[in-house]
């Protein structure tokens, strides 16, 4: 091999086309013949590895760019993870194509085709062929079945900091046609207003379904102790009080933590600001419940007769327990 073939293949993590081989004057018979030496192993009809045994996550990315062809790139969450997106791993590389599926399926691998320019697509910087972050994630977001997870990466991608809201809302437009543009941007809006959580995203979408005012988020306090805190949500009441609501997440389920959340609602509670809190599970099952519990205190808004029945029952039944 010569200096350039071997400085390519070092650059693909060991991994090699045979179309590149082809053109490096390595034909067919000599890549047989490393491989009955045991020294590359054929691991699809397109891609030699010059390396035996398992296969690490960034080989297999390798394999399945060059599997795919000269036009291909990672997208979706393989592309995001490659960005630095945390907390979206899947097993399954994602790769976008832009010509017709005319090559042989490969295990683990998951192959879109993109009807959207290439180039437009495509990260500038050097290395494994790659989509831009913003286009990955929303096209990952917009073949989501369930609402959850498309508005939770791309809730994740910025609140990672590899975009920005601004960069994101461009990109929405300019992949129109994008299924669910319109809640996309709402989301962006919510995250762009203070939101830093999925739950605190799924309180604003309690709020725009019940008419309730959207919260202040984030918002630093300094409880009882002296200690400075970060409310969830946050809304002034006609009176002039505040009402905080907190928002436990999965993580509250531990003993200690939610002593320690238990003694953060008692210190911000004041003559003029109350505090409650509700579970994530809550707003996400059960939005109605929180919602009249909210607009209980004062809070404009509009819930559901049966579900204000409901809330007014378990609060009799309470009473007279």
């Amino acid at each position: 091999m010569n200096d350039i073939l071997e400085a390519l293949i070092t650059s693909q993590d060991g991994m090699v086309a045979r179309r590149q081989l082809t053109r490096h004057g390595v034909d067919w018979d000599r890549v047989r013949d490393h491989g009955a030496a045991r020294r590359w192993v054929e691991r699809t009809p397109r891609v030699i590895s010059t390396v035996t045994g398992e296969l690490t996550r960034s080989q297999r990315e390798w394999l399945a760019v060059l599997h795919a062809g000269e036009r291909s790139m990672l997208g979706g969450l393989s592309a995001a993870a490659r960005h630095g997106l945390t907390g979206w791993d899947r097993d399954v590389v994602t790769v976008y194509v832009d010509d017709e599926l005319s090559f042989e399926p490969v295990d683990g691998i998951r192959f879109f085709r993109s009807r959207r320019p290439v180039d437009l697509l495509r990260h500038p910087r050097p290395g494994i062929p790659l989509c831009r972050v913003e286009p990955a994630v929303l096209l990952f977001a917009a073949y989501q079945t369930t609402p959850r997870p498309a508005h939770g990466v791309i809730a994740a991608t910025v609140q990672q900091r590899l975009t920005t809201v601004e960069r994101m809302v461009e990109w929405v437009d300019t992949l129109r046609p994008l299924r669910w543009s319109k809640p996309f941007k709402r989301t962006l809006g919510d995250i762009a207003g203070g939101a830093h959580s999925g739950a605190e995203l799924d309180v604003r979408r309690m709020c725009r379904r019940f008419s309730i005012p959207l919260p202040d988020g984030q918002r630093a306090r300094t409880d009882s102790s002296g200690r400075r805190r970060w409310t969830d949500c946050e809304w002034r009441l006609a009176n002039g009080s505040v009402l905080v609501l907190e928002v436990d997440g999965s993580s509250h389920a531990d003993v200690l933590q939610t002593m320690e959340d238990h003694r953060r609602s008692r210190r911000l509670t004041t003559l003029s600001r109350m505090v409650v809190r509700c579970s994530a599970y809550e707003v996400r099952h059960e939005p109605e419940e929180i919602a009249a519990d909210l607009i209980a205190p004062g809070l404009p808004g509009r819930v559901p007769q049966d579900a204000a029945q409901r809330v007014l029952g378990h609060t009799t039944r309470r009473r007279l327990s």
